[in-house]
């Protein structure tokens, strides 16, 4: 059942590579073109920056707008998402189980279908810088169709009964080395690299503390940490072979710089324009 609820008003890195030019008059970063065959994993340079749910705190939040925003600003190298799972089994980009805390409406994201999910309307936060409208959070596909290929992509499968459909969806595309599929649960990272998807793996801080991340070496391609983490987890992170350690969500400049320093190589963060154009002006040519 949904129900109306009220309207409440609409690194310091050393050396830091990005995947953007300069656009005419070298102003702002613009996305690279990436010709006819799509961006994979290899392209990533050796830092890189992630906009968590499309830069959270910059754009509304999983949004079309908001994703195609921080893709044209050309700060960050990946784009993230999150999806759940329709009643009739379709896919879309949404983080919460509830519709209440980004849409004017309320209930279970899973109680509906495709044709009420037309009906949705994003809230977009009065805090967020700039003007937005209101708009419907579009399916995993048309962000799919939109984006892939032309940036890597980053969505997390809140649903593990989602991982067929999102790896047909995925496959049908030609984007098995374009998309990582991230979850927090080692099994089903595991389904995911046997179903040859760029698999993910999210830890919290406490989860880190037991972890033993070189036991998933083999089927993670990106271990995704958390940044409040100990000094001595994070580094054994970094040291346990899997080849991309990633930390989330980072906000500030000195949270950045500490990740980076134990030897991260991606910052997953809600503010990729200022934290990205920040570490550009800090970086040796």
């Amino acid at each position: 059942m949904v129900t109306w609820i009220a309207l409440t008003g609409l690194a310091s890195a050393a050396s830091v590579v990005s995947l953007t030019l300069m656009s005419p008059g070298g102003s702002a970063p613009a996305p690279l073109e990436w010709g006819a065959g799509p961006l994979t994993v290899a392209a990533l340079p050796r830092i890189t920056y992630v906009a968590h749910r499309g830069g959270a705190r910059e754009v509304p939040e999983n949004s079309m707008t908001g994703l195609a925003t921080a893709y044209e600003r050309g700060t960050a190298q990946v784009l993230d998402f999150d999806t759940r799972l329709l009643r009739d089994g379709t896919p879309v980009v949404f983080h919460d189980e509830t519709l209440n805390r980004t849409t004017y409406l309320g209930g279970a994201v899973g109680g509906l279908d495709a044709r009420e999910w037309r009906g949705v309307r994003l809230r977009p936060k009065d805090r967020l810088p700039g003007s937005w409208r209101s708009e419907r959070p579009p399916t995993v596909a048309e962000v799919l169709d939109r984006f892939g290929g032309r940036i890597m992509l980053m969505l997390e499968a809140k649903d593990p009964r989602s991982l067929d459909r999102l790896a047909r969806l995925i496959r049908a595309r030609g984007l098995t080395r374009s998309v990582f599929v991230n979850t927090n649960d080692p099994e089903v990272a595991r389904r995911v690299h046997r179903m040859g998807l760029l698999s993910q793996l999210w830890r919290s801080a406490q989860q880190l503390r037991t972890d033993r991340p070189e036991r998933w070496r083999s089927f993670v391609d990106l271990l995704d940490v958390d940044h409040r983490a100990r000094d001595a987890d994070l580094v054994r992170a970094v040291n346990s072979g899997i080849g991309r350690v990633w930390a989330h969500t980072v906000l500030t400049d000195a949270q950045r710089d500490r990740v980076l320093a134990l030897g991260c190589s991606g910052v997953i963060t809600d503010a990729p324009g200022r934290l990205a154009r920040a570490a550009q002006r800090g970086a040796r040519p």
